[in-house]
């Protein structure tokens, strides 16, 4: 069973730490077991104590998750793996994450078997949003990418603001980001259906989206190859992507080749390096609407052919 992985996005102070109290407590009723990946740019963890100590928890410092500290991200995570017993793995990423980099950092080939990427809950808070052009461009351009990558969007702290504050606000955001549900509210309290609803369930093999599931945006997809490639037809299908599809990465088996070649790809520019031991021939892509379905037709036809 693949551990369900949430990611906890939103600006410095938007209340993340209190959403992600409200998740755990909400995990625990439904009977599945969390475990908790904390992210922060200092050297010192402020939050970590409002974890319980019965939840396992991994504390990565000193740097951004999807920039710096990749590399201690992927131990932690094997620690996480092969230490702890847990269901459902929440991720508080620092207010300065890009949503899509968090998620390309997360979902590496090398743990694919192991996580399913579930969504994104963004926090945004509310006067921070009202007052945002006190904000740097670059600010301004990470909140909006929060908002817009978001699954869930909960728009912290209303009672700060007017009525009519919150109408602008709720116009403004919902026209960044239709296809997520939004819910105003105060110290980020959400109702635990809320949060779970991002679930999707896989009864026959064919996820069923949730009401919310359905509209999700940013999708990471895992292609677990059963045979090899041709190089030839494998760089063919690259030039046919879409401009959606943001990041890839994972270990190809070409043909003829004794082992697998390991993957990159961001924003268009493939790189293709030859490794010198076996690794898990996974592919994780990751980009908005993705039609996850064709993808699968098209790398298993590449592998048929293969064959005959």
């Amino acid at each position: 069973m693949k551990k369900d992985v949430y990611l906890l996005s939103g600006f410095l102070g938007s209340g993340k730490t209190t959403l992600m109290k409200n998740l755990i407590a909400a995990l625990k009723a439904s009977n599945l077991k969390p475990a908790v990946l904390m992210n922060e740019l200092g050297s010192v963890s402020i939050d970590s104590q409002e974890v319980e100590e019965d939840t396992p928890l991994k504390e990565l410092l000193d740097g951004c998750i999807c920039c710096s500290i990749q590399d201690k991200l992927e131990s932690q995570l094997q620690e996480l793996l092969f230490q702890d017993e847990f269901d459902v793995l929440v991720i508080e990423t620092t207010g300065a994450a890009h949503p899509v980099e968090v998620v390309d950092a997360v979902m590496s080939p090398l743990f694919a078997d192991h996580f399913h990427f579930k969504g994104i809950i963004t926090v945004v808070d509310g006067k921070q949003w009202v007052s945002r052009g006190t904000y740097s461009p670059q600010v301004l351009q990470l909140m909006r990418e929060q908002i817009r990558h978001a699954h869930l969007l909960i728009f912290n702290k209303e009672d700060l603001l007017t009525e009519m504050e919150k109408g602008t606000a709720l116009f403004e955001i919902q026209q960044m980001n239709p296809g997520a549900k939004l819910i105003m509210t105060n110290y980020s309290k959400v109702s635990s259906s809320s949060l779970l609803e991002l679930q999707s369930h896989s009864a026959t093999g064919d996820r069923e989206k949730t009401a919310i599931g359905h509209q999700l945006n940013l999708r990471a997809h895992v292609h677990k190859f059963t045979g090899s490639v041709s190089q030839t037809d494998f760089e063919e299908w690259l030039r046919q992507l879409p401009d959606s599809i943001y990041r890839m990465k994972g270990y190809i088996p070409f043909t003829g080749r004794k082992y697998p070649f390991m993957f990159q790809y961001s924003y268009g520019m493939p790189v293709l390096l030859p490794e010198d031991m076996n690794l898990p021939k996974n592919l994780v892509i990751i980009g908005e609407n993705l039609d996850e379905s064709q993808i699968t037709a098209q790398l298993k036809e590449m592998e048929r052919n293969n064959k005959s």
